[in-house]
């Protein structure tokens, strides 16, 4: 089985690029626009070909190893929703998604692979993208496929839908199917970090894992232009004051021995979730790290793939991929 390859444009902290790798692709070229993401990945992976540019700027013919790859994948910002309508960042976010699209034109992949806001997939608020994405690879000899994957479903301990377009050459589009579960219950937040809570000697890390039985709600990393980081909107928030954590800010360690949880007492006596523990409900390995200062790290993971739904993305895509060539072989 010949081994496939892949550009990865807005490349963040690494997330689909390291779930692609763990699918058995090797990445020609990765790019970002953000330094420190771009530290991120080199500093983990130094044989990896990343490039520090912005999409947009991002000129494929000055790069001849982007060409003739199988699969092109972003993992692109997310666009805009009714709350951020007005930006100047939302309009830079659409113009990231065409530009993902019109780079299909000239690299021609075998696949393409692109995840964003579930809404992406099905919601009338993006039906203008969906169509100009049809317009723009049906006549190149694409067929797709819009569908919403959560995280939670491939062993990530967080309830995280994205919508996903993937956009596989005619002949070998009949043999692509989206990325089946690959577990049958929720791994929960006391599960993930039960570990790592204990790690410093704190006495009530199982008593809190215990009370931590269900998925994290979604992680948001934010723009760049807000201020420091937490776990998400109010509702988020709430749903994890029921999980004993105050998610109005993230640590800068877990809790010592001498930590006292009592919920009852408000904020402060609930656990922080630090930036590793947040990497760990992204799905990424204990192995990963990532660069630059409290909040910019946890922006990067917030921003991320969670590498388990880039890798079931990535098997699939691969199946169809090396399906077409069992085939052709065969015959």
């Amino acid at each position: 089985m010949r081994e496939l390859t892949f550009v990865d444009v807005c490349s963040g902290a690494g997330g689909l690029a390291l779930g692609l790798e763990q699918a058995g692709f090797e990445p020609r070229l990765l790019l970002d626009d953000d330094e420190l993401a771009v530290t991120t990945l080199r500093t983990n992976r130094p044989q990896w070909n990343v490039l520090h540019t912005d999409l947009l700027d991002f000129d494929p013919t000055e790069y001849p190893e982007s060409y003739d790859v199988d699969l092109l994948s972003a993992g692109l910002p997310r666009v805009k929703s009714h709350a951020t309508v007005g930006r100047v960042d939302s309009h830079t976010e659409e113009r990231l998604l065409e530009a993902a699209v019109y780079l299909v034109h000239a690299i021609r992949p075998r696949a393409v692979l692109i995840e964003n806001v579930p809404g992406l997939a099905h919601s009338d608020e993006y039906q203008r993208f969906r169509d100009f994405a049809r317009a723009e690879l049906a006549h190149l000899g694409y067929e797709f496929s819009w569908f919403v994957v959560n995280a939670v479903d491939f062993g990530v301990p967080q309830n995280r839908k994205q919508g996903v377009l993937v956009a596989v050459e005619r002949h070998r589009a009949e043999a692509f199917r989206p990325p089946e579960p690959t577990v049958r219950a929720p791994v929960t937040v006391g599960d993930a970090l039960g570990a790592s809570m204990a790690s410093r000697g704190w006495q009530d890390a199982a008593r809190w894992a215990a009370q931590a039985d269900q998925p994290a709600p979604t992680l948001v990393g934010g723009s760049k232009n807000r201020g420091g980081a937490d776990l998400g909107p109010t509702g988020a928030k709430r749903k994890w004051a029921t999980m004993g954590v105050n998610a109005h800010t993230v640590g800068d360690e877990v809790p010592g021995p001498d930590f006292v949880w009592d919920p009852e007492l408000g904020r402060g006596g609930m656990v922080k979730i630090t930036v590793e523990q947040a990497a760990l409900l992204q799905g990424f390995p204990g192995s990963w790290g990532i660069a630059g200062l409290k909040t910019a790290r946890y922006r990067q993971i917030g921003h991320a793939t969670p590498p388990p739904v880039g890798e079931a993305l990535g098997r699939a895509v691969a199946e169809a991929l090396n399906g077409d060539s069992a085939v052709l072989a065969a015959g």
